[in-house]
């Protein structure tokens, strides 16, 4: 299936995006993770553009999209800007993937329309801190004290060399020959820019900022109770088994896998799996 590389102005800033799928099918948003882009997403893309219409966006100051002097680079603002992508894109109804920092604004998006909701497809994006993992520890201390120190320690992690273990991570290691070394050049190639890496510094910092999200999200999912599909890479130091067990405290009916070896970047190691259980569920909850 041909995926489609596109722009379009969303206030005023050119934002790159990639499309897959029929013009009419059913719509599944792919918010994407840091620090990646729409990149990540071109295998599943290309899978399942069979049926359903599949829209990515690079955010600004990732991928291809242009970086603003005037954007905040916040979680806020780049929530802001999802809301504001699908307006100009005129979605209507949509499932959304859930994965990484894409499920902070995914999620928020969902909030503020919950009747376009047609489902969710969580995927390594946690909203429950008691079952954060080790990773963590490092961003917990800066949110507890949020020193100019503590920002630079975060700053040196925007690096080739920080890009790579947050692509192979703690995946077993027959399993890393399997995720493209281009996900971490690429993103180092664009985000190695010096503005764009303060910007993305900016970003790390106010991470801090989601916790007091998460309650709200939970409540969210509790009222709405929209249709998910859970498919978790437990082999994640940031968000292992229990982030994903964690979803049915308040989705109690959704579909939950987890995949022998797979870890934060699943879709690299563990597409066909993933595509199999998701095909599945958009054919059940999202069809045409």
């Amino acid at each position: 299936m041909r995926i489609a590389h596109r722009t379009v102005e969303v206030d005023g800033a050119r934002v790159f995006y990639r499309e897959a799928g029929p013009p009419d099918g059913p719509v599944v948003l792919l918010p994407h993770g840091y620090p990646s882009s729409s990149f990540q997403f071109r295998h599943f893309m290309a899978a399942l553009g069979d049926r359903w219409r599949l829209i990515s966006p690079d955010y600004p100051g990732f991928g291809y999209s242009v970086a603003p002097a005037g954007f905040a680079y916040t979680f806020d603002a780049y929530a802001g800007f999802l809301r504001r992508f699908v307006d100009t894109l005129e979605l209507r109804r949509y499932a959304i993937y859930l994965q990484d920092y894409g499920s902070q604004f995914g999620l928020r998006l969902a909030m503020s329309a919950p009747d376009r909701v047609a489902a969710l497809i969580i995927q390594n994006g946690d909203i429950y801190p008691d079952e954060h993992g080790p990773k963590y520890a490092p961003l917990k201390e800066y949110w507890a004290n949020p020193t100019p120190e503590g920002r630079e320690k975060l700053k040196a992690a925007v690096s080739e060399e920080g890009f790579r273990d947050e692509f192979v991570g703690e995946i077993p290691a027959h399993l890393r020959e399997r995720v493209s070394p281009d996900l971490w050049r690429l993103s180092w190639s664009v985000l190695g820019d010096p503005e764009r890496r303060e910007n993305v510094t900016t970003l790390l910092a106010d991470q801090g900022s989601t916790v007091a999200w998460f309650s709200r999200q939970q409540a969210y999912l509790r009222e709405h109770q929209p249709p998910a599909l859970i498919v978790w890479g437990p082999e994640d130091g940031y968000m292992p088994a229990g982030a994903a067990r964690a979803y049915l405290r308040d989705l109690p009916d959704a579909e939950l896998h987890l995949l022998d070896g797979a870890g934060h970047w699943l879709l690299e190691t563990h597409l066909d799996e993933a595509v199999t259980l998701v095909r599945d569920f958009l054919d059940r909850v999202h069809g045409t």
